[in-house]
């Protein structure tokens, strides 16, 4: 008997460089899932840029946009497969994932689908209130190998994140952002699920059995190996030295790759969040360094900062001139 927690869809989120990819592809390769390496980026670009789809304008724009994306592309679809349907009873950015992702997995011969986009963790509520049955899974990583990681990924605007202090607002952003999930979640604490990195590498079988009770899905990882892709196949590491390593792990780098010095300033920032989600510190929470004058305008700068940006996105008319670069648009039709 099919439950209906079994035709669910399952939104994998997280801070960014914590495994998401990891986990979504587990996911694809356990079947039931339509194959789908996309995002559409609808609640944390398109909407945005163009509006609240209850209005005919507004959902006309997101329908032309996303045409132009990479997001589309990868569907398969017609540029008129669903033009009528989206056009016609698209009301909310839910309707407009349950039109598409539902058609992928029509096409796909299954019953449910899954997403893959860390930024939706911002976006929790809304898609809550429009999915209902929608089920979350926070993948959480030690803040000081996302933050190195993110620091060794992305070059900052050296006006905002001077390159020395990098690391320190990289781990600021996973501190907001994994505390930003579980706020969320503990709305629906019978739809939210929390999987530690550390445990998805180490133990991949053990972990994915509890997960796939969650999900009512059946996760056997023997299945999972046998039909891997993507991240399973090939690792999403920005460190390449190590990708052909017969030894790679990509857990406790920072114990090698950061300087004592770093470390103890890290650990002072976010040494309660990190706490807070069971990763020991390697001292008592804020006896491993002084409060640095800098150390604590960012520690009080940062998440007023995240909050504001996310805010003027979301809510305000600025969030029209969100960049659309992630969406990897062709030229207009």
């Amino acid at each position: 008997m099919v439950t209906a927690r079994q035709n669910s869809p399952v939104f994998v989120i997280g801070c960014h460089r914590s495994g998401t990819a990891l986990l979504y592809d587990s996911l694809l390769s356990a079947g039931g899932f339509p194959i789908y390496h996309a995002s559409p980026y609808l609640h944390t670009t398109l909407l945005p840029i163009c509006g609240d789809p209850s209005v005919r304008g507004h959902r006309e724009k997101l329908f032309q946009l996303w045409l132009r994306s990479k997001a589309f592309r990868r569907t398969g679809f017609g540029a008129n497969d669903l033009r009528d349907r989206i056009l016609q009873e698209c009301e909310t950015g839910g309707d407009f994932l349950q039109i598409t992702m539902a058609e992928l997995a029509r096409r796909a011969g299954v019953q449910r689908w899954a997403l893959h986009d860390c930024d939706n963790i911002m976006s929790m509520p809304a898609i809550k209130r429009e999915i209902p049955e929608a089920l979350f899974v926070h993948v959480i990583r030690d803040g000081r190998d996302a933050a190195l990681s993110m620091r060794k990924q992305h070059v900052v605007n050296p006006r905002l994140w001077p390159r020395k202090r990098a690391l320190f607002a990289w781990g600021l952003l996973w501190q907001w952002t994994v505390r930003k999930g579980r706020r969320f979640g503990q709305r629906f604490p019978s739809d939210y699920v929390e999987i530690r990195y550390e445990d998805l590498v180490r133990e991949p079988a053990k972990t994915l059995a509890a997960l796939g009770k969650f999900l009512d899905h059946d996760l056997d990882y023997a299945r999972i190996q046998q039909n891997a892709i993507g991240r399973l196949v090939s690792p999403n590491t920005v460190w390449e030295e190590e990708s052909c390593a017969e030894t790679f792990s990509p857990i406790d780098r920072w114990k090698t790759k950061l300087s004592l010095a770093e470390i103890a300033a890290l650990e002072t920032l976010i040494g309660d969040c990190l706490k807070e989600f069971d990763y020991p510190l390697t001292r008592p929470a804020h006896a491993s360094a002084r409060w640095h004058p800098i150390l604590s305008l960012m520690h009080m700068f940062y998440p007023l900062y995240f909050d504001a940006k996310m805010l003027l996105r979301s809510k305000t008319f600025i969030g029209r001139f969100t960049n659309g670069a992630r969406l990897e648009l062709t030229e207009a039709l």
